[in-house]
Formats: C-alpha cells, sequence, structure tokens
C-alpha cells in the first residue's frame, strides 16, 4: 500500500500520533482499500511522516483499538472489515451486528417520555398530545463506538421504558407490534463537535446519517430513528435485481 498525505501537521496542538492516525484512517475509507490489505511497515511510516517509531506505533495502537487495522506480531498490520448492513433488511441494530459475529452494547444518554413536536406528529400520524417514547444512545460494536442513535415511538405501542434494555424492536415485539416494512434515507454529513466527543473521532470526520421511519403491516408507523454512523466503520450493501 502506498500511502499518501499522512505527514502530521507540527505547528497544530493535536498531538503527532493522532493525526497520523486520522490520517491513516480518511485513506483508507477515501482509496477503499481492500480488507486484509497491509500496512507499509514502521520503519518506512517513519520516513512518510517523519516522526520517531514511537509516534507510529502510538498511531497504530490507536487505529487497533479503533478497529480499523489489526496488528499480528512479527507480521505487520492489516486492514479489518468494516460493519455492514444489508440496505434492504429491516433489521435492528443489535440483530444486525450478532448476524456478523459482534457483540453490540449500548450506553444510554436520554430514555424518558415527551410530546411529539409536530413533524414527528405528522410522521408517525399521532397527535401533538399523545406520549411518546423517546431513546438516545451511543451504539457499541465490539466495545467500541459506531453510532448515535436517536428515536421516537409511540409510548402506547411500548412497555414501561424503564423495562426496555437492548433492542427497541424486541420491546415492540413483546407488546405484539411486529415492524414489516420501512424507509430509510442515507446521506454523508460531517460529525459536529457533540458528535465527534460520543463517537471518539475528530470534529468534522465523515459520518453518514440515517433516518428510518418503519409500519407495521397495517402500515401503522411504529418508529422514527435519527442515527450517525461512523464513515470509518460503517457500509450499506444493496442487492439489487433487473425486474424488467
Amino acid at each position: 500500500m502506498k500511502l499518501e498525505r499522512i505527514t502530521p501537521d507540527k505547528s497544530t496542538v493535536t498531538p503527532l500520533y493522532i493525526q497520523i492516525a486520522n490520517n491513516i484512517r480518511t485513506y483508507i475509507t477515501d482509496h477503499n482499500v481492500e480488507v486484509g490489505e497491509a500496512l507499509p511497515p514502521e520503519r518506512d511510516l517513519c520516513h512518510m511522516t517523519g516522526t520517531s517509531r514511537v509516534t507510529i506505533r502510538k498511531a497504530l495502537n490507536k487505529l487497533a483499538e479503533d478497529k480499523i487495522v489489526q496488528r499480528r506480531q512479527g507480521a505487520g498490520t492489516f486492514v479489518l472489515p468494516r460493519v455492514e448492513h444489508l440496505g434492504s433488511n429491516l433489521s435492528g441494530f443489535t440483530d444486525n451486528a450478532l448476524n456478523q459475529g459482534l457483540s453490540p452494547q449500548a450506553i444510554w444518554i436520554m430514555k424518558t417520555y415527551g410530546s411529539p413536536t409536530a413533524e414527528e406528529a405528522e410522521i408517525l400520524k399521532i397527535s401533538q398530545t399523545d406520549k411518546v417514547a423517546r431513546f438516545g444512545r451511543v451504539r457499541l460494536s465490539d466495545n467500541h463506538p459506531l453510532a448515535i442513535e436517536h428515536a421516537v415511538v409511540p409510548a402506547k405501542l411500548l412497555p414501561n421504558i424503564s423495562d426496555i434494555s437492548e433492542s427497541l424492536y424486541q420491546a415492540l415485539e413483546s407488546m405484539g407490534n411486529h415492524p414489516v416494512t420501512g424507509t430509510q434515507r442515507v446521506r454523508a454529513s460531517l460529525a459536529n463537535p457533540t458528535e465527534a466527543g460520543l463517537l471518539s473521532v475528530a470534529e468534522n470526520s465523515e459520518v453518514l446519517r440515517i433516518e428510518r421511519r418503519s409500519y407495521l403491516e397495517d402500515g401503522t408507523p411504529v418508529e422514527l430513528t435519527r442515527s450517525a454512523y461512523r464513515g470509518d466503520h460503517y457500509d450499506i450493501v444493496m442487492n439489487l435485481e433487473n425486474i424488467e
């Protein structure tokens, strides 16, 4: 692999190893580097960046902690696969992670009842006097932050929110409410300072913003979820077919 533009800016206050790690991360994402491809040896990275081996090792260890690469003793440093989501499947984060052999976790940042905004009431087909449950959490995969998720659900469709610990879809289904269809809108964006802190990335790092609306079999809206996923960790995969 020939890495370009990974030299850190020594005039800034950001630690050199953080800059190098972020630059390598960006290069891997922007150039669609293949899973399993090896990074250059440490001595070559030292030459490319004009930094010490200690700095390079800290940068590579940071990337390994973030599950971007894997360091193998005596073999080198290799690019790891990204988390994939099959865009045509209506499944929650928990099921999607488990299906890929990953361990999903969540850090709750909000779990409360409230009133819907005018926009939320229109999307969920409820009155602004109806009660909704609001959920905010950081979604983790193998203990590493992957996404920030904010969900709004009509309260009448859920058990008491104090009983909800992990999967929102499992909570819906426990009340006989099984989402069967949905729409999902995805757009590229940049992480704001709050998102960057929660996702452990640099401010203005690339994120994927995903809005999901899901429905029961009779068309009743059950969910409005808006999420920000780390762009360096997450792929959306679509299966296509010619229906002509």
